[in-house]
């Protein structure tokens, strides 16, 4: 399988929403935001993708990681720019992603557990290291859970479950750390997951992923002030495993989600 540096072709973006000041656009996984000298050698970004699909500079207001799917906004003018980046520094955006996690989940709860700043080797080399942790807030609602007569570890069966989550602060990779500080770490997370699960999802359900979609977002439009809700489905692949997980009954994925 070819790896993101390797595509000739640049992804596939669908536009979930376009007037003239704004855009929102559904980001695959794997996919940046935008350039970074990070990483150097990649040939394509959400950012130049969108300008290129809209015919316009566009202004990225808030980011998704890169393993994260999703709704991601821009504004098409410094002007929105600046008042969408002022709602989500208040707060006052609400996003609402979806993932699987390991084990199952049956109560519903806010997790309110600071996060101490996660530094980059290169990026932040300068970077202050002994910074006090910041406040960070998550809600989380078990929407499913799965047993599967498949064993990833000690125990001869692997559970897995499906959690709305939506984060009222913004700290870098906030719903991948909370979740692991819950003992129910995204699967297909690297850097903060379980490995056992993740080797057994990778082989089991065939992708190679971060399972973590950012589902929806609403927020006032920076021109009219009206409230709006942005949409996105879930990938197919997505489907593919909840057949696999015994989910295959749901007559309608959306009306579980909000």
């Amino acid at each position: 399988m070819q790896s993101e540096t390797q595509q000739e072709s640049p992804p596939h973006l669908e536009i979930l929403f376009e007037d003239e000041h704004i855009v929102a656009i559904h980001k695959p996984a794997g996919l940046l935001v935008h350039r970074s000298y990070l990483a150097r050698k990649e040939r394509f970004f959400a950012m130049q993708l969108t300008r290129d699909l809209v015919g316009c500079h566009v202004f990225p207001v808030h980011r998704l990681d890169r393993p994260t799917s999703g709704v991601l906004l821009f504004a098409k003018n410094s002007e929105s720019a600046h008042i969408l980046c002022e709602q989500f520094e208040q707060h006052s955006v609400t996003k609402q992603y979806l993932a699987l996690v390991r084990g199952n989940i049956h109560e519903a709860g806010e997790l309110d557990y600071a996060l101490k700043v996660e530094l980059d080797d290169v990026a932040d080399k300068y970077a202050a290291t002994d910074k006090p942790a910041q406040d960070a807030v998550t809600l989380y609602q078990p929407l499913l859970n799965s047993e599967i007569p498949y064993s990833s570890g000690r125990y001869p069966t692997s559970r897995f479950g499906l959690v709305k989550l939506t984060p009222k602060t913004g700290r870098k990779h906030q719903l991948r750390r909370h979740m692991a500080h819950l003992r129910h770490p995204i699967i297909g997370d690297t850097t903060h997951g379980d490995g056992k699960q993740n080797k057994f999802a990778r082989e089991h359900f065939g992708v190679n992923r971060l399972w973590l979609i950012a589902k929806s977002l609403s927020f006032f439009h920076p021109v009219t002030a009206k409230l709006m809700h942005i949409e996105t489905e879930l990938e197919s692949e997505w489907l593919d495993v909840f057949d696999l997980l015994g989910w295959d009954e749901i007559d309608s994925e959306p009306a579980i989600l909000i």
